[in-house]
Order: C-alpha cells, then sequence, then structure tokens
C-alpha cells in the first residue's frame, strides 16, 4: 500500500487542503495510517500530476489562496482497481519485541520499565480511539462512509487492547 492510495480513501468525496490532510494522519488518533506533512505534500504532487486529484483554488482574505484536493475520475479508477486487488499482511517491525528478544542480556527492571511506558502509549491510544467510538455511535444509523471508517476504527481498538494485554503479560514474565 502507498500514501498515495491513502490520499485518496481519505478524499473519498470530499475536498481538504493538505494541510487539512495532514491534519487528519496526525490529530485524529491514527489507526491505519501515518505520514509527515512533507510527505503528504510530496504524495500530492505526484497525484495530480497523475490526474488522480485536482486542485480547487479559494480565495481567502488576507491570507494565501487555499487549494482543495479532491479526487478525480481517475483518482476514483486507481483507487477502486487497487482496492480490487488482494493485500497481504505487513511485515512486523516493532523495535520493542526487538528489545525483549535481547532483555535477557540486561536487568530485568530495564526492560519492565521499557515495557510500562509502551503499555502507558498504547492504554492512551486505546482510550482516545474509545473515545471516538462513542461519538461514532452517536449518530445512528451510520452512513456507508462511516461503516467503513468505524470498521477501521474497531480494528485499532483491538490492535491498541491487544498491546496493552501483551505488555501486561510481559512484565509479568519479567518480575
Amino acid at each position: 500500500m502507498a500514501l498515495s492510495h491513502t490520499i485518496l480513501a481519505t478524499l473519498g468525496n470530499d475536498a481538504f487542503s493538505g494541510y487539512d490532510l495532514w491534519k487528519k494522519f496526525t490529530e485524529c488518533p491514527s489507526h491505519y495510517w501515518q505520514a509527515s506533512q512533507q510527505q503528504v505534500y510530496r504524495e500530492l504532487s505526484k497525484l495530480q500530476t497523475q490526474g488522480a486529484i485536482a486542485p480547487e483554488i479559494v480565495t481567502q482574505e488576507n491570507r494565501p489562496d487555499k487549494k482543495l484536493y479532491r479526487i478525480t475520475p481517475i483518482g476514483k479508477e486507481i483507487l477502486t482497481a487497487w482496492i480490487a486487488e488482494p493485500s497481504e499482511p505487513m511485515a512486523i517491525r516493532e523495535e520493542l519485541l526487538v528489545k525483549v528478544l535481547a532483555g535477557h542480556l540486561v536487568s530485568p527492571k530495564i526492560i519492565a520499565k521499557e515495557l510500562k511506558r509502551r503499555q502507558q502509549i498504547h492504554a492512551e491510544k486505546l482510550a482516545a480511539f474509545k473515545q471516538v467510538e462513542q461519538e461514532m455511535l452517536k449518530n445512528s444509523p451510520m452512513s456507508e462512509s462511516d461503516k467503513c471508517m468505524y470498521l477501521t476504527l474497531r480494528c485499532g481498538i483491538k490492535y491498541e487492547t491487544g498491546w496493552v494485554e501483551w505488555c501486561e503479560e510481559a512484565i509479568a514474565a519479567f518480575q
């Protein structure tokens, strides 16, 4: 999967500026993709060159003009073709697991401390995801778009829950 697919999927039927897209990746508890502002703008430029998105210039008073990007029919074709392709699980690249693998080389207190720190991070993300879930459940019945977003949120909740539980198990093993 590429950032381009994520941008096209995020645009969907909406229009966003590059900055607004980047904020969607950073401010909401992202459970499916992360990207830097530079990466988003670089990818927007590529997508525009491909004809997958088109900018709309919005004039603003006392501020520079704003570009709002919309997905084009070409962009929808690219996205729907990609959706139809089989997807493979992503390879795990998790620094904490490498530290635990080598944990026998240091004091158990060192590994336990890092596990507790990471458990806290995952617990905070989990709480944020659950708060978003409560807000989403207030909007009933959900649109098809909201259902799709809700399903990705549920996966994020299960992912963070798994990390919190595993950290607890690993902490107990090192004590």
